[in-house]
């Protein structure tokens, strides 16, 4: 009999031995911007999306800085840091459909440049809705949809304080 598959929550619940840090190479370096990076737990994006009260947006660029500063390390892995954001908004959209009041308001959290993120649960469309209900202007350019001014509209975040620090790797 096949093992019943995950639901979003549970796979946002599962940690799999994160946060780490790693130490990374010139190379690594160069393309991340920094020595030292972390590679998030989900629950910590997560999180931080949580902070992001009506009215206001975050980005993943916020994200990753205050995922950074939380763990004293110089970068957020970008591609984990995405996609857990992804996670966090279809584990989100599961808890609503089941009757769920406080879920993660991921539809406040954009791309980098105020992009809405078209892989978000309902696409551009359904982003673009939410955050027109909460009095934001989304503007159109070509197949891209961003929020106009969205600089001036960013949350502040901090990674809350954690029980354990997380450990080096590599």
């Amino acid at each position: 009999m096949a093992k019943p598959k995950k639901t979003w929550r549970e796979k946002l619940a599962d940690a799999k031995d994160l946060p780490k840090t790693i130490k990374l190479d010139k190379a690594a370096a160069a393309r991340w911007g920094g020595t030292t990076m972390v590679v998030p737990a989900p629950l910590e994006v997560d999180a931080l999306m949580r902070q992001a009260p009506a009215g206001k947006l975050v980005t993943i660029a916020e994200i990753r800085a205050a995922l950074a500063a939380g763990h004293g390390v110089e970068a957020a892995c970008p591609i984990t840091s995405g996609i857990f954001a992804w996670m966090a908004a279809h584990a989100a959209e599961e808890g609503a459909a089941e009757g769920e009041t406080e879920v993660t308001p991921y539809w406040r959290t954009l791309k980098s440049g105020g992009e809405l993120n078209p892989k978000y649960p309902g696409g551009l469309a359904g982003q673009r809705l939410k955050l027109v209900a909460e009095g934001h202007t989304v503007v159109v350019r070509g197949k891209r949809s961003f929020v106009a001014g969205y600089a001036e509209k960013l949350a502040k975040i901090k990674l809350p304080k954690r029980r354990a620090k997380a450990k080096p790797r590599g």
